[in-house]
C-alpha cells in the first residue's frame, strides 16, 4: 500500500518536495542500505534541482509542480549546471540526472505522480576512461621488488602472493583476499566466486602456487581450515587497505604513476594477455565479466599502446 491511499490527490499535489526528499533519503539509507556519502550525494543533487526549479517557476515548489515539468524545464536545469561557475562535467551531469530519475520514480511509486517528460531527457554522453595498465617491464620490476619491502620473510611472502594473484591470475583484491586456509596447497586452477556470485575457473601459474605455498609455510599464526588465508601483522584477516598501502610503497619505490593501483594489476593481466595473442572471449571468462563489451575495452587499450609505439618508432611519424 503506497502513501497516496492515505492522502487525497489534491493534498498530494500540494505536498512540499523537501518532505518527500527527507523520506527518500531515509529510504536510501534504511531499505537500500546505501552509504552515508552516497545518500548525501543524492540529497545534494536533488536539493540543488529543487532550488533551481523554485527560481525557475518563481514560487515554492510542490509535488504537483514536479509532475508538471516539461522537457524544456529539465533541459534548462542541465544547461544551468553545465555553464555555472563550477560547471559540471558530463559524468557529473549524468550522475545528477540519475539522481533525479530515482527521486521521480520514488514519487511515482509512493504517491502515483508521474512526470513523463523526464523519460524523454537523454543524458550527456560519457566517455568511460580506459583502464591504465602498467607496462610488462614495470610489472617485472614490481614482482622483483615486492619481497624486499619487509624484512620479515612471512610478510614478504604474503605480499608477493597477493600481488601475483592479482597480476598473474587477474583477481580483484577482494577475490585474492577471499582465499581460505583450506584452499592450500593450490591446484593447477582455482574456482573464484566473483561479482554477482558468478563462479569462474582460473588456471594458476606455477610461480603463483609456489608463492602461496611459501607464505602458508611461513605464516606464524595457527589457522583453521575456514580462516582467511592472508593475515595481518597482528593475526587478523588481511584487509584491502593494507594491500593498497603496499602498492603505494611500491609505486613510490619504482617511480610508477598514481594510476598503478591494485585494480591496475588486474587491468595489466588482461592487457598483457591480449597483447600476447590471448583470445578476447577467454579473457572475458578469466576476468568474470558478464558481458563481452566489458572486456572489449582492453582492445582499445592495446590499440592505444600500439599507436604510441608506432608514433615513436616509425620513420615518417
Amino acid at each position: 500500500m503506497n502513501a497516496s491511499t492515505h492522502i487525497g490527490t489534491k493534498n498530494i499535489a500540494q505536498m512540499a518536495p523537501d518532505i518527500v526528499l527527507a523520506k527518500f533519503c531515509a529510504h536510501l539509507a534504511g531499505e537500500r542500505r546505501l552509504s552515508d556519502k552516497t545518500v548525501e550525494a543524492y540529497q545534494r543533487d536533488i536539493s540543488t534541482f529543487l532550488r533551481f526549479i523554485a527560481g525557475h517557476i518563481a514560487r515554492p515548489v510542490s509535488l504537483g509542480d514536479l509532475a508538471a515539468l516539461n522537457v524544456r524545464d529539465f533541459r534548462s536545469y542541465l544547461a544551468h549546471r553545465r555553464r555555472g561557475t563550477n560547471g559540471l562535467s558530463a559524468s557529473s551531469l549524468a550522475r545528477n540526472l540519475s539522481s533525479l530519475r530515482m527521486f521521480f520514480r520514488y514519487i511515482e511509486r509512493n504517491w502515483s505522480l508521474k512526470n513523463n517528460a523526464l523519460d524523454l531527457i537523454r543524458g550527456p554522453k560519457v566517455n568511460k576512461p580506459l583502464p591504465k595498465p602498467i607496462s610488462i617491464e614495470a610489472s617485472q620490476d614490481l614482482i622483483e621488488t615486492v619481497d624486499t619491502l619487509d624484512p620479515r620473510p612471512w610478510i614478504a611472502a604474503r605480499d608477493m602472493s597477493v600481488i601475483l594473484l592479482m597480476y598473474g591470475a587477474g583477481l580483484r583484491i577482494s577475490e585474492a583476499l577471499s582465499l581460505r586456509v583450506s584452499d592450500v596447497p593450490l591446484d593447477d586452477s582455482i574456482s573464484i566466486l566473483g561479482k554477482g556470485n558468478k563462479a569462474r575457473l582460473i588456471p594458476l601459474l606455477s610461480i603463483i602456487k609456489q608463492a602461496v605455498d611459501t607464505y602458508a609455510d611461513l605464516c606464524p599464526f595457527i589457522l583453521h581450515p575456514q580462516d582467511s588465508l592472508f593475515r595481518g601483522v597482528r593475526g587478523g584477516a588481511l584487509g584491502a587497505r593494507s594491500v593498497q598501502k603496499t602498492i603505494e610503497v611500491l609505486r613510490g619505490a619504482l617511480g610508477l604513476p598514481e594510476s598503478m593501483t591494485p585494480h591496475a594489476l588486474r587491468h595489466s593481466f588482461a592487457t598483457h594477455l591480449l597483447a600476447g595473442g590471448g583470445d578476447l572471449r577467454t579473457i572475458q571468462e578469466l576476468l568474470g565479466h558478464a558481458s563481452l563489451s566489458s572486456t572489449q575495452v582492453y582492445t582499445d587499450v592495446d590499440a592505444t599502446s600500439l599507436m604510441k609505439i608506432h608514433a615513436g618508432a616509425h620513420p615518417r611519424a
